[in-house]
Parts: C-alpha cells; sequence; structure tokens
C-alpha cells in the first residue's frame, strides 16, 4: 500500500508547536521590554535570571533567547561570567540618541503629509483622544502606550520602509527614557500641547510645521531627561546578579 505520509513535511503538530514557542518569544521579549521602560528594571539594575524566570513562568532557555534580542536593540548588556544588566546611557550617548530620532520623526512627519489618508488622520485623532483621557485619569502606562502610538502611526504614514527600519531600532532604545521625560507635570501638559499642534498641522498637511513640531519635541525630550539624570544618582550596582 502507498505511504499516504509526506515525510518531508513537518506535521501539524510540528508546526504548532514551532508557532507556540514563536509566541512565547515574543511574549517574554514584549514583557521584558515593557519592564524596562515602565522603570521595574531600572537603568543599570543586574538582572536575576531565577527571579525572572519565576516572575514569567518560564525556563531559562526562552528568557536567555529573550535577553539576546534585547542586548541587540541596546536596552541590555551582557557580559560573559557576569551576567545581564539594564543598560545605563551616558549623556552623550543620550543627546546622539536623541538628535538621531528627532531627525527620523521630523522626516516621518514630513512624508505622512504628503501620504496619509483620511482614514489614517481619523485613527491618529482617535489616539490623541485616547491619550487625553490617560492624563485625566493619571494613568501613565495607558498615556504612554497612546503617545507611542500616535508617533508610530505618523511613521507608518511616511510609508518609507527603510525610514520605518531605522525609525523602530533607534526608538526600542530610548523608549523608557521618553517614558520617565512625562514624569513631570509641567513637561507632561507641554507635551499635550505639542501632540495637539502635530494633529492640526497633519490635518492641514503642512510637512513643514509638522517636521518642525516632531523636532523641537524630540529635543525638549533630551533636555528633560538630561535634567532628569542630572538630578538622579546612578547606581551601578543596583538589583541582583544573575543567579
Amino acid at each position: 500500500m502507498q505511504n499516504l505520509v509526506n515525510h518531508s513535511q513537518p506535521s501539524p503538530v510540528a508546526k504548532l508547536a514551532k508557532v507556540t514557542r514563536l509566541r512565547l518569544h515574543d511574549t517574554v521579549v514584549e514583557h521584558l521590554r515593557n519592564f524596562i521602560v515602565e522603570g521595574v528594571l531600572a537603568p543599570g539594575a543586574k538582572l536575576n535570571e531565577r527571579e525572572l524566570c519565576d516572575t514569567l513562568g518560564i525556563s531559562r532557555t526562552p528568557l536567555r533567547e529573550a535577553l539576546k534580542v534585547l542586548a541587540a536593540e541596546g536596552l541590555i548588556d551582557i557580559i560573559p561570567n557576569r551576567g545581564a544588566s539594564v543598560s545605563h546611557m551616558s549623556e552623550a550617548e543620550i543627546r546622539e540618541a536623541f538628535e538621531l530620532m528627532s531627525g527620523l520623526e521630523a522626516f516621518s512627519g514630513e512624508l505622512a503629509c504628503e501620504r496619509v489618508t483620511p482614514d489614517e488622520i481619523g485613527e491618529i485623532k482617535a489616539l490623541h483622544y485616547m491619550m487625553l483621557a490617560c492624563r485625566a485619569q493619571n494613568d501613565m502606562p495607558g498615556y504612554y502606550a497612546q503617545n507611542r502610538a500616535i508617533h508610530d502611526r505618523i511613521n507608518l504614514a511616511a510609508r518609507n520602509s527603510a525610514l520605518r527600519q531605522v525609525y523602530l531600532m533607534a526608538n526600542r532604545r530610548l523608549q523608557a527614557l521618553r517614558f520617565r521625560s512625562n514624569f513631570r507635570a509641567a513637561k507632561w501638559e507641554r507635551a499635550i500641547k505639542e501632540h495637539g499642534e502635530m494633529i492640526e498641522a497633519l490635518e492641514a498637511r503642512d510637512g513643514t510645521r509638522l517636521s518642525a513640531i516632531l523636532r523641537l519635541h524630540l529635543l525638549e525630550k533630551r533636555d528633560a531627561v538630561l535634567q532628569m539624570q542630572a538630578e538622579e544618582p546612578h547606581t551601578e550596582n543596583a538589583g541582583h546578579e544573575v543567579a
């Protein structure tokens, strides 16, 4: 009898197992990234693998795979035989990273005004209103999530895949700093005002104005972050050794 099983193709069970592993990997990376962004894992903190595995309910293999991804993004440092710690950016690194990001955001805004659709403008406005609602409820994580989504949608509306790739990599390293820059009420209110101006410029398809607003917005974030870092002592030995 002819063998009807094609052994050259992976079975449905094998395919499902692979998908499950991929989802686990992405989930672990996202959780760790959020821990860093929201300050649960502070800059300079040494990572305790056993504690992280217990917290996330995973084994060490997916954790270490996720740490390699975050190291490639510049969010953590892995030192052989010493373990991993959350990256702490120097003043020069912060300046350079925000200068790069301000240029990427400005260019995104310029292109977006040429290419954005009416539906996309509506989606960005909806995100803006949700961001305002989070601010009214003093919901910092919610506010930041909507804030980040607005900037991301503007970049997507630029419809430039090369710009998108560089933008995502540069932005990942700055997420934690951008999150912390909103902790002070005056900075928060200023950021909200600037977001309203962004929406107006986008609706008017005024690329020159939106580009200028975004560039200034990011440079003000840079200044806020540098001011906070100067006021907050860096504890190099924060956290725990990797077990």
